[in-house]
């Protein structure tokens, strides 16, 4: 047995101190916030910039075929090693930032989200995966619990209104009723990308229970005040890439909180999208592939 004071026990003793100190400052800031924050029009003009660049760069890269992916913007050895990551089931996931001519965009009273995520769907054709994509009856099932319900409030063609109730439990649970505005272009058989825009995001107060109600969109927690998907499918050798950027914006923290809190915040995109490319994985390898099926026999 170690001795009361031994340097093992006492660096566990600050582990664990730490630790608690940690939680304990994060869910003071996350009491704090449950007063009502007032999403400002300046704070939602410069989000409006932010995206209209993301946007434009998007668009560029989806001009060349060459850049399709994110992938295809690192060095040569980088690349070649986290295609090999992917494509053995891992997920590529990045932090991204837009500048406006070389600079910062300050967002006043709001942080961005802005992450990248790529994985593989080893074995898939890009039917498959659209498939399930646009299968947004079923997105409860197979996105839960982040997912509650998902419906189509309506359809022209490719483009969809779609409804979601979005549910995360952390150091708090928070819910959300949102619309989306989605548009799924084909650049080629073998390469198609899809934009989506929430249009309303509503955070709801007791989910769930009797008293259930919605506060004033853009007056809540402001834990989600904007959220866009930017994704892209791109059908190769042995499966199907899909590439997702999320970008979405929330309240600012207090600066005394920040180093504690905002590492807490940048892990819930991650996660997210890390588990998202899981589970679509997951959902369309239970799609029946003829193709790969003759295959198979053939040989």
């Amino acid at each position: 047995m170690a001795p009361l004071f031994s340097p093992a026990v006492i660096r566990m003793n600050w582990s664990g101190r730490l630790r608690l100190l940690f939680l304990a400052l994060a869910a003071t800031w996350f009491a704090c916030a449950s007063s009502a924050h007032e999403l400002k029009p300046h704070t939602s003009k410069a989000f409006q910039r932010y995206q209209e660049l993301t946007e434009a760069r998007i668009l560029h890269e989806l001009a060349d075929p060459a850049s399709f992916l994110y992938l295809d913007s690192l060095p040569p050895d980088q690349r070649e090693l986290e295609s090999l990551r992917v494509k053995n089931g891992m997920v590529f996931i990045r932090p991204l930032s837009t500048k406006d001519g070389g600079k910062k965009i300050e967002i006043p009273e709001g942080l961005v989200h802005h992450w990248i995520a790529v994985a593989f769907i080893a074995n898939a054709r890009m039917e498959q995966v659209i498939r399930v994509v646009e299968d947004y009856g079923h997105y409860g099932q197979v996105f839960k619990p982040d997912v509650q319900r998902c419906e189509v409030l309506s359809q022209d063609s490719e483009r969809f209104r779609v409804y979601y109730r979005f549910y995360k439990h952390t150091l708090v649970t928070v819910t959300y009723n949102a619309e989306f505005e989605i548009e799924f272009h084909k650049e080629t058989p073998g390469q198609q990308y899809s934009m989506a825009h929430a249009t309303r995001i509503a955070e709801v107060r007791s989910a769930g229970e009797k008293d259930e109600r919605e506060y004033p969109v853009g007056n809540d927690h402001g834990f989600l005040w904007r959220l866009n998907f930017y994704t892209r499918y791109i059908e190769a050798a042995g499966g199907v890439y899909v590439q997702v950027e999320m970008v979405s914006l929330s309240r600012t923290v207090p600066a005394i909180l920040a180093w504690i809190v905002n590492p807490y915040l940048k892990s819930i995109p991650r996660d997210y999208l890390t588990d998202y490319m899981r589970r679509l994985n997951k959902a369309v390898t239970r799609i029946p592939n003829p193709a790969l099926d003759a295959e198979t026999e053939a040989h």
